[in-house]
């Protein structure tokens, strides 16, 4: 055997070593329910598309007897494949080498990775599964840490980033998916979190567990961090895939179509069952949008935070659509600190990858109450105005029922840059609605009369008659066009068609100061 036969030999066993892994600790994740690293890079790319970078690399410190532990991979899988025959780039943690741990080889080959995509203008997907920073190699892992910060942060809004939360993401690592744009968390299996149960029960005296700290119901109902959740690995990688084709591949490139055999002009039965005249009674929107986009195909966004706003992704004619709309089931559809934040980021999402926005207003108002003062209405509702202002993607807005006060303009109005303003028959545009704005109007008036009642039913009726309807938003040119609910697919489709090659450009600066 010649020298190069040796060392070609020794390569190959280490290849060998990396790609197997510990069998005992890839045991114990299928025991849990959960996919190896390999396994989901393997579920999650087309077949045989994978091609990896730095197999081989390995933890260069020697304290704490890290000299004996190296293996190779270092505890991560990185490179580049395809799913549905578009190029992305990935990152998956393996559990089965090192516990996952990161060390800075381990956070270079990751920051590596983000920079990477970003220069191949190609989605980024990271798939995370690790117990924490390596302790042992001190301040060289918190250093490599912060690149990976460093890269999510540049390459936020060049290229699409993507987050799978697929086991434990622990302390100031968490905080990597979270500058990315989208993060998946698995039911029962992954946990996001800065501090720990035990160091909480130190300082705090608190006792709590670690899917009741950051578990995927934590925070897909209550922080709002999650977007998607998935019930076990296989539904996460699915959800990624089905995600990345509403996305392109990078900032400078239009969303891919794709064509679903759906009638552009297809027109929408049954829309005035689905959305109750009486401007008070509930519905579901969400069955509004997946009645208008093709094949009722609709990915809803943090479906389960925020619930009075509703986000996601949908198609018109194949091209991939962004959806923001009030959801009267819950607060009546009223915009609060929660759902201001929840538009405002995705709507800065669709304008950075050139994704049409629209937005389907039946807002009653800001939510009223001491505590939404508090925790600062006036700067998170700003957001959504901010948001839209900003935007230069096609935006536009369809009126479902009525539209009052400042929340008005927050769900985008021509003034704040929509394109094409649509309203249906009946719709009511005001400062406030008609019952509130006859109390405050005719306040004397009622009170100093002999019926009182009669004359508040009196003021309403004309309140309600100059008001309702799209009259006077029409005959103003606050509103394009009044269009038949049954039409709502029609004329978007006919408006984006024309917007598609728009062009809008903005006074040049650094960047502006959105009121975060």
């Amino acid at each position: 055997m010649t020298p190069r036969d040796r060392i070609q030999e020794k390569i190959e066993e280490l290849e060998k070593k990396a790609r197997t892994g510990d069998p005992k600790a890839a045991e114990k994740q299928h025991g849990e329910g959960k996919l190896t690293a390999r396994e989901r890079v393997e579920r999650l790319l087309d077949p045989g598309s994978f091609v990896e970078e730095f197999m081989l690399a390995e933890t260069q410190s020697t304290d704490f007897g890290m000299a004996e532990k190296r293996q190779p991979t270092d505890g991560v899988v990185i490179g580049y494949g395809k799913i549905d025959g578009r190029a992305v780039y990935l990152f998956a943690q393996d559990r089965t080498v090192l516990a996952g741990t990161v060390g800075s080889t381990h956070a270079e080959k990751i920051a590596y990775g983000i920079q990477t995509a970003r220069k191949l203008g190609i989605p980024l997907i990271g798939l995370y599964d690790s117990v924490g920073a390596r302790i042992q190699e001190g301040l060289t892992v918190t250093s490599a840490i912060g690149k990976i910060f460093f890269e999510n942060s540049i390459a936020s809004g060049v290229i699409p980033q993507i987050s799978a939360i697929m086991g434990p993401c622990i302390g100031v690592a968490s905080y990597s998916p979270a500058l990315t744009d989208f993060v998946l968390m698995v039911q029962g299996s992954s946990q996001m979190f800065i501090t720990g149960p035990p160091v909480i029960k130190e300082v705090l005296g608190e006792e709590v567990t670690m899917e009741e700290l950051g578990g995927a119901k934590i925070h897909s109902e209550v922080s709002g961090v999650a977007d998607l959740i998935a019930k076990n690995d296989e539904e996460c990688l699915s959800l990624i895939r089905r995600l990345i084709g509403f996305l392109p591949s990078h900032c400078g490139s239009p969303p891919p179509r794709r064509e679903s055999g759906d009638d552009p002009g297809r027109l929408l039965d049954g829309m005035e069952a689905k959305v109750p005249e009486d401007a008070r009674k509930a519905y579901n929107v969400v069955q509004v949008i997946k009645a208008i986009v093709d094949q009722g195909d609709f990915l809803e966004l943090k479906a389960k935070f925020a619930r009075n706003l509703v986000i996601g992704l949908g198609r018109l004619d194949g091209h991939p659509v962004g959806f923001v709309a009030n959801q009267p089931m819950f607060l009546a559809g009223s915009l609060d600190v929660d759902a201001s934040d929840k538009a405002a980021r995705f709507i800065r999402f669709c304008d950075a990858f050139n994704i049409p926005i629209v937005t389907l207003m039946d807002v009653p108002g800001f939510f009223p109450g001491k505590q939404q003062e508090e925790k600062g209405i006036i700067r998170h509702g700003a957001k959504m105005l901010y948001a839209y202002a900003e935007a230069t993607v096609p935006k536009i807005t369809m009126v479902l029922r009525k539209g009052y006060g400042g929340a008005k303009q927050a769900m985008c109005t021509r003034e704040m840059g929509a394109d094409q303003f649509f309203v249906w028959p009946g719709v009511e545009l005001a400062v406030m609605g008609a019952e509130g704005a006859v109390n405050v109007l005719y306040r004397k008036e009622i009170e100093q009369s002999q019926e009182p009642e009669k004359t508040r039913r009196e003021k309403l009726a004309a309140f309600t008659e100059r008001f309702s309807g799209p009259f006077e938003a029409l005959s103003k040119q606050f509103a394009h066009a009044v269009i038949r609910p049954e039409e709502s697919r029609k004329r978007l489709i006919q408006a984006l068609e024309i917007l598609r090659e728009k062009k809008e450009e903005r006074p040049q600066k650094k960047h502006g100061l959105m009121p975060v």
